[in-house]
Formats: C-alpha cells, sequence, structure tokens
C-alpha cells in the first residue's frame, strides 16, 4: 500500500452515519440488564456493590430511587463509570446485518508493496475496514514515504516474518501470532522479512 494508494483504500465503505433518539432511560431496567449480562445474581450484584439486597431488588423493580452514594457503590460493582450506567443501550440503532467472506473471495487491490484482499465488502456505512494482505516489500526504499491516514489500525501477523516501522517508535520485528495497535496518522510502513511473503490481517477504524 503506498502513499498514494491508501486513501482510495481507507475511503471504501466511509459515508456518514445517521443520528438517533435515545429513548427514555428506565434505571431499574439498565441496571438489573447490566446485572445479568455479568452473570451476576442478586445477591452477588448487592455484595460487590456494597448494598444490601433488598436495596438493590428494590431498585431494580423501580421501588425507589437510589441516592447518588447508592449510584456510586452500584456503578463501582458493576465495573463501569456513574455515565455509562445512566447512558441506554443503543437498541434502535441494531441492525443485525452480516457479511461472510470466503477465503480468496475478498475484493483484490494491489499495490506495488502489498496485495489485499478487501473483507465483508458487501457492507456500506461500516466503522471499520477489514481486510488481509500478502506484503511484497522488502525494503523501506520501496515505498514513497511514510503511509498515513485518518483512524487506528489494528495489525496481525498471520504468516511469516515482518517488521513494523514507525515515525516515532523503533521497528518491531513481529512474528505469526503477533500483532499491533497504533495511531494511523503516525507515518507507519510494513515489510517482509521472510523469505516469503508475509500475510497480515489488517483493521482499521473509518470513524
Amino acid at each position: 500500500m503506498t502513499s498514494q494508494d491508501q486513501p482510495s483504500i481507507i475511503r471504501i465503505a466511509r459515508e456518514s452515519g445517521e443520528s438517533h433518539v435515545a429513548e427514555p432511560l428506565n434505571l431499574g431496567r439498565r441496571v438489573r440488564e447490566l446485572r445479568k449480562a455479568r452473570g451476576l445474581t442478586l445477591e452477588q450484584a448487592a455484595q460487590q456493590a456494597g448494598l444490601a439486597r433488598s436495596t438493590l431488588s428494590k431498585i431494580e423493580n423501580d421501588q425507589m430511587s437510589p441516592t447518588y452514594e447508592a449510584v456510586k457503590k452500584l456503578a463501582q460493582g458493576l465495573g463501569i463509570s456513574v455515565p455509562q450506567l445512566f447512558t441506554p443501550p443503543a437498541r434502535d440503532q441494531i441492525s443485525g446485518r452480516m457479511a461472510f467472506t470466503r477465503s480468496g473471495e475478498g475484493v483484490a487491490h494491489v499495490t506495488a508493496t502489498y496485495e489485499h484482499e478487501l473483507l465483508a465488502g458487501t457492507l456500506t456505512r461500516k466503522a471499520m475496514l477489514p481486510y488481509r494482505a500478502r506484503i511484497r516489500a522488502r525494503r523501506m526504499e520501496e515505498f514513497d514515504g511514510w503511509v498515513r491516514h485518518d483512524g487506528e489500525e489494528f495489525l496481525y501477523v498471520l504468516t511469516g516474518v515482518v517488521r513494523l516501522y514507525t515515525e516515532f517508535y523503533e521497528p518491531v520485528e513481529m512474528r505469526r501470532g503477533d500483532s499491533a495497535y497504533y495511531d494511523a496518522s503516525m507515518g507507519h510502513n510494513l515489510i517482509s522479512v521472510s523469505e516469503d511473503d508475509a500475510t497480515v490481517l489488517w483493521v482499521t477504524s473509518l470513524t
């Protein structure tokens, strides 16, 4: 992926989302859902929050309004912040959409340094762009300067050995199973140091 090719890849599926109006929060139901999502019984959650079981039960059933101290204990016991406790889940944003890509059926995008296979190509308005890449470059001199773009990026080595060069850090040699997460606006390039071309999975944020 050269610095000239990069924008066309990153801009794939980058579309603005729609705004949604949140439903009024039912604190009792919110607490109950958070507790159950963590696999906690009423007794266990009450103990973690330092509250009486009866108090937690009344809160969940909207039989009492908790004091601020009780709210702080609840949030701490559930392992979240107080604002998160009052942030309802975005139910109206659930789309249930999914894309399945068989091996080798992604959209090919070849550059002088990388061979990309764009995954989940049938979905638009994605929040992230996943792609598998074969790393052809062997020297930094093969790149037209640093690659840089908006967002953050996750890199996972599938086969071979690569060397990740970044603008502000020493080069890192990475083998199968190694991963890196970095600010994609920071200059970065990847080369293969294997005898064969290495392959990696890249996931780039689009927001």
